[in-house]
């Protein structure tokens, strides 16, 4: 196959998977050049945890809990999530190219704050972190200090 009927109709297929998630989530723009794997992680936190999300993206968190805490929602197809400023909650994710997904953290911003508060930048400056480390702290955060699951039954 020449190369640029590949990119033709891979592009072609993509679109056509961003068209079909705006018609099943016509509150997010799923843009190709910067938005769409930070819409699918807001969108799935919508859909697995009690929280709002808002109508449109704020520059420092994406939903909100009941009692009105921010929650700043991440996902990424590599191996490390960024973080800028420090949100009541952090839900970040891991995505995997066949359309699963993993918890990489949730609880408090301030927890990665805590923990690399010696880095430049930190709380200021977008920076990125390993998905290891953030998972191993998510690990130890009690659940009364999480963003609830929906209960889906």
């Amino acid at each position: 196959m020449p190369r640029h009927l590949a990119i033709v109709q891979a592009l072609e297929r993509i679109f056509q998977g961003i068209n079909r998630l705006k018609e099943a989530f016509p509150n997010r723009m799923f843009t190709i050049d910067g938005r769409l794997v930070g819409d699918i992680g807001e969108i799935i936190a919508s859909l697995e945890y009690e929280l709002d999300l808002h109508e449109r993206s704020q520059p420092d968190h994406d939903a909100e809990t009941s009692d009105g805490r921010r929650v700043q929602i991440k996902a990424t197809f590599r191996d490390q999530l960024t973080f800028k400023t420090v949100p009541d909650f952090y839900l970040g994710f891991k995505l995997f190219e066949d359309g699963n997904y993993k918890e990489v953290f949730n609880g408090p911003g301030k927890v990665i704050f805590d923990r690399y508060k010696s880095r430049k930048g930190i709380g200021k400056q977008l920076l990125s972190f390993p998905i290891k480390e953030l998972n191993r702290l998510s690990l130890e955060i009690p659940e009364d200090l999480r963003v609830p699951k929906r209960n889906i039954s």
